[in-house]
């Protein structure tokens, strides 16, 4: 394993950009506005075991794979795009076409914990991110190298993990204060589709790492 020094390094780097206002951190807000804290917890589980699978496929080499082909790329991107755009206007549709917000039924935490999977999984800037960023601490002279990447990887999905679960935190709070004004409600489901279809469409215009 990398030296203590390092991983001290390594730590503070990882948790300034678990900090750091990402897609993840919305889409958990947007999911939690969205369905409650339930759904928003189910979706920050979800991520964390799509940000798991990146990191399994970083430490065989299958990301690299992906990220060296540009139709495999391509794929990845507008597969993961559409399933994001698809979750934010169905989202939309909901919240505009109930009578009243009782009607607005949440989807459920299996149903967000299945696309919290999904939406990681499919987003290939997480694999560039950790084929990026990990590699910097791992020492080759120590050995096991795919057993270093996993363990650092698995450290930064935690540490990610965390974070989205403050952030659910706050989201209910916020949604806690506006149960008894439906209309604001309404319109803060409508924004949380909203801000799914962005991040969908961000998604399809990121540009393979050269």
């Amino acid at each position: 394993m990398i030296d203590s020094v390092s991983f001290l390094f390594f730590l503070v780097a990882a948790l300034v950009i678990a900090l750091t206002p990402g897609p993840g951190i919305l889409y958990v807000a947007a999911r939690t506005l969205s369905g409650g804290r339930g759904e928003g917890f189910a979706s920050v589980l979800g991520t964390g075991l799509g940000g798991f699978v990146h990191v399994a496929a970083g430490a065989l080499g299958v990301s690299a794979l992906v990220l060296a082909s540009a139709e495999a790329f391509t794929l990845l991107k507008f597969l993961g795009a559409l399933y994001l755009i698809y979750l934010g206007i169905k989202t939309w549709r909901a919240a505009k076409l109930a009578p009243d917000l009782v009607a607005i039924a949440p989807s459920g935490a299996r149903r967000a914990f299945r696309e919290g999977v999904l939406v990681e999984a499919l987003n290939p800037k997480t694999a560039a991110f950790f084929l990026a960023f990990i590699p910097q601490f791992v020492d080759p002279h120590r050995g096991g190298v795919a057993l270093q990447f996993a363990a650092l990887g698995l450290i930064s999905v935690l540490l990610n993990t965390a974070v989205d679960a403050v952030v659910v935190q706050g989201a209910t709070s916020l949604r806690s204060r506006l149960l008894r004004r439906p209309q604001i409600v309404r319109r803060l489901r409508q924004t949380a589709g909203g801000i799914m279809c962005l991040l969908g469409l961000s998604l399809a215009l990121t540009r393979r790492p050269g």
